[in-house]
């Protein structure tokens, strides 16, 4: 069967059967980005007037947290270098300050679990329960209208209502987000592909402060769900991240009590110590979601160097590197799904089989190109747009490496008592915007699996 049939018959599948699905747990990050659209002459002025030799050293490394305006634009110049995301903490108050002198263009919903909120409430009907750590008044009018509810305790009782209807005026997370298309120029730099570089300026979802709500009932919303995402663990640091860290690991014990398969979100975590300890834990998720460069950062810190390397060497990535660190990860840590998404293919390795992975995957796809091609999806019927987006043209080449290595057909084959999942991408040449894709994919994949068994 050709790829488009089998992007038709899924997406049709999945659009059956997902708004029946739920509800999902959605914690821990929400915030509101300010999106700023790079111009290559400005960042160029500010580079120069920041000392242009400081800034391109932090080009080629990224320094851990944001506490100088050399830190903040050579990590825009790294991300532009590579086609590459990456999101920061801003320690400094004078960067912060700078950002929002700076400015920006629009004001959208941000934060793993506020676009996988709008996406799977607002747009696929799906029930969400969604931990939101400051519900300002802004911060509430982002969310779209749909059965999307935050935990509310009056008298001791829990109750579930809608952001809009939350009623209070919290402060506002703002994360600062820097875009850039395809071809963008700036010094000697050309970005390969379009991406964004994020400076988060918030003190809440940095140190992933868990509202109370959560901590005293968390045991009744748990009761209430049938999927969970977890993610916003990336800016955590050796300083701070023990104590999220054993609230998570409580929250997963009740989920696990409850039978809800769960799913990690793993966003760049530049925090070595972090890493290690969000590897430790992963065994106690179904279901951990990431691209490349995360994927290299966690091949690191189990001493796979030279992995890691490969998985950074080629555009497109080595899918034969991918799928080797993808064992690896599922041998040490017992991640029952690995799903990894990169421009122009996904993959997906798990300890089951069955054709329903290939067409999640297939319908999260779909989802992504019409994201990327409407800039904002207002239901899911829309999201048949996007089957005139042309297949990524690269992706054959994927596909014969895993075809030669591992006898694939139909985009699947079984490795090492594992199947492993293919599916070639649509590729929107000039997308609207990049933020809230990576969301888009993992959620919609997660959500539809679940929705085909």
């Amino acid at each position: 069967m050709s790829w488009g049939a089998l992007y038709s018959s899924a997406f049709e599948r999945v659009r059956g059967r997902i708004g029946k699905t739920g509800p999902v747990l959605l914690a821990y990050n929400t915030n509101i980005d300010a999106v700023k659209y790079l111009d290559s002459t400005d960042l160029e002025r500010r580079v120069e007037d920041a000392e242009k030799e400081n800034v391109l050293r932090y080009s080629e490394e990224l320094p851990e947290r944001i506490t100088s305006i050399e830190h903040l634009l050579g990590g825009i110049l790294w991300s532009v270098r590579r086609g590459k995301a990456a999101e920061l903490f801003v320690e400094s108050c004078t960067v912060r300050f700078y950002m929002k002198r700076w400015g920006w263009d629009e004001l959208r919903m941000g934060g793993q679990v506020g676009i996988m909120a709008n996406l799977l409430g607002g747009v696929y009907g799906v029930p969400v329960i969604a931990h939101v750590p400051q519900l300002s008044r802004l911060q509430a009018g982002l969310f779209k209208e749909g059965p999307i509810y935050v935990p509310k305790v009056e008298n001791g009782k829990l109750e579930l209502v809608h952001p809009k209807e939350f009623e209070a005026d919290e402060e506002n997370c703002i994360h600062y987000i820097y875009e850039f298309p395809r071809g963008f120029k700036v010094f000697d730099f050309e970005a390969p592909r379009e991406n964004r570089f994020i400076g988060a300026a918030d003190d809440y979802n940095p140190n992933v402060y868990i509202r109370p709500e959560f901590r005293e009932h968390f045991e009744e919303i748990a009761g209430r769900a049938r999927l969970a995402i977890i993610s916003g663990l990336q800016t955590l640091t050796a300083r701070n991240y023990r104590g999220p860290l054993e609230e998570m690991k409580r929250h997963l014990e009740i989920l696990g009590e409850n039978n809800v398969p769960v799913h990690l979100e793993f966003a760049f975590t530049a925090d070595e110590t972090v890493r290690k300890a969000l590897v430790d834990v992963l065994g106690l998720f179904h279901s951990v979601g990431l691209n490349e460069v995360e994927l290299a950062s966690i091949m690191e810190v189990l001493g796979e160097k030279k992995l890691a390397e490969e998985l950074l060497a080629s555009d497109p990535v080595d899918p034969v590197a991918v799928a080797e660190a993808m064992l690896r990860l599922a041998e040490k840590t017992g991640v029952r799904r690995i799903h990894f998404h990169t421009y122009g293919y996904y993959l997906a390795l798990t300890d089951y089989k069955g054709e329903h992975v290939r067409d999640a995957l297939l319908f999260a796809a779909l989802a992504a190109a019409a994201k990327a091609k409407l800039g904002d999806v207002p239901s899911i019927n829309e999201v048949v747009d996007a089957m005139d987006v042309p297949v990524n043209g690269k992706a054959s080449e994927v596909e014969k490496k895993l075809v030669e290595e591992y006898g694939m057909s139909n985009g699947m084959a079984e490795v090492d008592n594992y199947q492993l999942v293919f599916v070639p991408t649509k590729i929107v040449e000039r997308p609207k915007s990049t933020v809230g894709i990576g969301d888009t994919i993992s959620s919609s994949a997660f959500v539809g699996e679940f929705a085909l068994r």
